[in-house]
């Protein structure tokens, strides 16, 4: 078999690695496993994860035995609590804690194979700063996702390219790898409290965090290569995710983030000398 992942190349490089970072020959990884009452489901994604120097389970407050289970099955894990609500949160989390050169992301529901995460490891020492996982090209394919949503995606991802001068395949997944040292771009919040409001959430905090990263990664130019995956089925439980109004949060994170695309297109102008 070959040992090539399945990659697209979709930008230009991003910003030079730390000079102590490119001269090394094997950079740390760091996976991050966002977790809501997800016992059931770890045995199956830790059975499958390869050798990485550390691994990373945030808690949502799981009623269940998650954190249990997670330290059983892996004595060396780290637990961190997430601050807020949400995916997004848990994220944010995860990524403050991290101490590796690389970060890769993962659902705990069984959906994201975790032995796909060498394909993602190959695209980033190949040169890539973003490795976007996608379920629509190449060898990649999902048992989960409905028309609807198939439909839903494809929109969004047809209104990102043309807004955002992208050629994104797949905008709503949340199989990504990326080196540490742009984790700034994503401006993520991991330290505000929860604010007083109906869902105690800031603005990405939610599922929307997957489209927030991939258009903050296009704004600051990053090096983006898609990487072919393939969706499973969720093992146990039911889904967080509502295809309408998470569909809706995602729109207004375009919405949010265009603005700040052309705000930031013109500043770059602007210091080229070529705005008055």
């Amino acid at each position: 078999m070959s040992t090539v992942p399945d990659v697209r190349p979709l930008t230009g490089a991003g910003p030079e690695p730390p000079e102590e970072l490119a001269a090394a020959s094997e950079p740390l990884v760091s996976v991050i496993i966002p977790a809501l009452n997800e016992a059931r489901n770890l045995p199956h994604v830790m059975a499958r994860l390869p050798e990485v120097d550390e691994v990373i389970l945030v808690d949502g407050g799981s009623t269940d035995d998650t954190v249990d289970v997670a330290c059983r099955l892996m004595p060396g894990i780290r637990v961190v609590r997430q601050n807020r609500r949400g995916k997004g949160n848990a994220l944010a989390c995860g990524f403050a804690a991290a101490t590796g050169d690389i970060v890769v992301m993962i659902d705990a529901d069984g959906s994201t194979d975790p032995a796909e995460i060498p394909a993602f490891l190959a695209a980033l020492r190949g040169g890539a700063d973003f490795a976007k996982g996608s379920r629509f090209r190449g060898n990649g394919g999902s048992a989960d996702i409905t028309r609807f949503r198939r439909l839903g995606n494809h929109g969004l991802n047809l209104l990102v390219n043309m807004l955002f001068g992208t050629r994104y395949t797949d905008l709503c997944y949340g199989y990504n790898a990326f080196w540490a040292h742009c984790l700034d771009a994503f401006d993520l919040d991991s330290t505000s409290p929860a604010p007083d409001t109906r869902d105690g959430r800031l603005w990405g905090d939610g599922f929307e965090i997957e489209t927030l990263l991939t258009l903050r990664a296009a704004r600051a130019r990053l090096g983006i290569v898609e990487v072919a995956s393939y969706e499973h089925l969720r093992l146990h439980g039911e889904s967080n995710l509502n295809a309408v109004t998470d569909g809706l949060r995602v729109l207004r994170t375009i919405a949010r983030e265009w603005p700040r695309k052309r705000a930031a297109h013109r500043a770059g102008r602007k210091a080229r000398g070529l705005l008055r």
